[in-house]
């Protein structure tokens, strides 16, 4: 499966667009993360701990796009994009979208 973040794939053309696709990922660091994440603000720099969280559910969320993309019958994605936000204050809300295409070589 293709996922580019362009309009157009080069080589291919677009024959049919069969809608969004998306996948949603909600992840919470635990306890002890936490609390390493909170003594390691107190310094100042990069918080491993919850980068690591947000590359993983990213990877997931693009995984999740991808099979609800391949279940509509697409074999790419176009546009694919990101957006985040936070339930509470321990939770992360990850998507990624995009638009589910049907694809053949020029």
């Amino acid at each position: 499966m293709l996922v580019v973040t362009t309009e157009n794939i080069s080589g291919f053309k677009v024959d049919k667009v069969l809608g969004q696709a998306f996948g949603v990922v909600v992840r919470s660091r635990g306890l002890g993360g936490n609390v390493v994440a909170g003594l390691r603000s107190l310094v100042g720099g990069e918080i491993k701990e919850y980068t690591e969280l947000l590359e993983d559910a990213r990877r997931s969320a693009v995984d999740r796009l991808v099979e609800n993309a391949h279940a509509m019958g697409a074999n790419a994605v176009v546009m694919m994009r990101f957006d985040s936000s936070e339930i509470g204050q321990t939770m992360s809300e990850i998507v990624a979208y995009g638009t589910a295409v049907i694809v053949s070589e020029i």
